[in-house]
């Protein structure tokens, strides 16, 4: 009989109807309900992105199902492997993930975060809430905190990137002549002082899928920064636009290396507000296809969560 080994497969999260859009943002803002004002707001974008449908919520669950169904393909000696979500700021969160695969009697776990780059303020608290709750109900459970070089979460970017610049040529640019700016969330500046892998994981990632699409005409830019007084990292994608158009650049490519599903981020802040700066500027943006469940990154997933179980299997004999 094979032994079952959970998987806690652990994504940001998001509403599951316009309904639960309040609830959803009270927990992003630690319990303080949003002004009316700022509500409207947020339930407006999910309007103009899906009217109400939240693709996100179906991505992560196709993301899971395809991530159990490579692991399983794998065929690991005498492993099972049987993937839960744990989300940050929905239900199922991360602690009824962990505490359902404990119901379920397993005993060893992999968590992984659908998110390649490791940030203490991202990927470090998922890990910290999983990690605290698998103490509580006696779970041996490891982690990887990030896979931002996998030789196949590269090659899907650079395919990605590939096909769209041969749009552009397309409609008659020169493949040169696209500025491909990389992006990623952007978090407050002050990750920097406490030497925060964050950024420099991005520039690592950029750097290698430019290298792989011979790409040389390529800068890195941040979007979707948070509302607060604090300084974010930047430039912003729409200020780097603005900037690009200034220098007399007409065609941009933005390829959001730090999302790998459609979501609010990708499906409101560059299909909607930056087209709409693009048309305001009369430039041509395109954006690369996320990976959503692109076979190369199930693949990714599946090679990372394997090698973490067997170097724990290892260690504890």
């Amino acid at each position: 009989m094979k032994k079952k080994v959970g998987v806690l497969v652990m994504s940001y999260g998001t509403p599951k109807d316009l309904d639960d859009v309040e609830a959803y943002y009270t927990h992003i803002r630690r319990g303080r309900p949003p002004e009316p004002e700022q509500l409207k707001e947020l339930k407006d974008r999910y309007e103009a992105i899906v009217g109400g449908v939240f693709p996100l919520r179906e991505n992560t669950d196709r993301q899971v199902e395809h991530i159990q169904a490579e692991l399983n393909a794998m065929d690991v000696p005498d492993v099972e492997f049987v993937c839960y979500q744990g989300l940050k700021h929905a239900y199922p969160f991360i602690e009824d993930g962990v505490e359902q695969l404990a119901a379920d009697g397993i005993k060893e776990a992999v968590g992984i975060v659908l998110a390649p780059h490791y940030s203490t303020m991202s990927v470090g608290s998922y890990i910290k809430r999983a990690k605290e709750t698998a103490e509580k109900t006696g779970v041996h459970m490891s982690f990887i905190e990030s896979y931002h070089l996998h030789p196949k979460l590269i090659e899907a970017f650079a395919n990605r990137v590939n096909k769209k610049l041969d749009a552009f040529v397309e409609t008659g640019a020169g493949r040169d002549e696209v500025k491909v700016l990389f992006s990623a969330h952007s978090l407050p500046e002050r990750i920097l002082s406490i030497g925060d892998p964050y950024r420099d994981q991005l520039l690592e990632t950029s750097k290698a899928v430019a290298a792989a699409t011979g790409v040389t005409n390529w800068q890195f830019t941040w979007q979707s920064a948070g509302r607060t007084a604090e300084p974010w990292l930047g430039p912003d994608v729409l200020e780097t636009m603005k900037d690009l158009s200034e220098q007399d650049v007409r065609y941009m490519l933005v390829s959001p290396l730090g999302f790998v599903s459609d979501h609010l981020e990708v499906l409101y802040d560059l299909d909607i507000e930056a087209q709409e700066v693009a048309a305001e500027l009369d430039v041509r943006l395109m954006r690369i296809d996320s990976l959503n469940t692109d076979p190369l990154y199930m693949q990714t997933l599946a090679d990372c969560i394997v090698t973490e179980y067997q170097k724990g299997a290892l260690l504890h004999g």
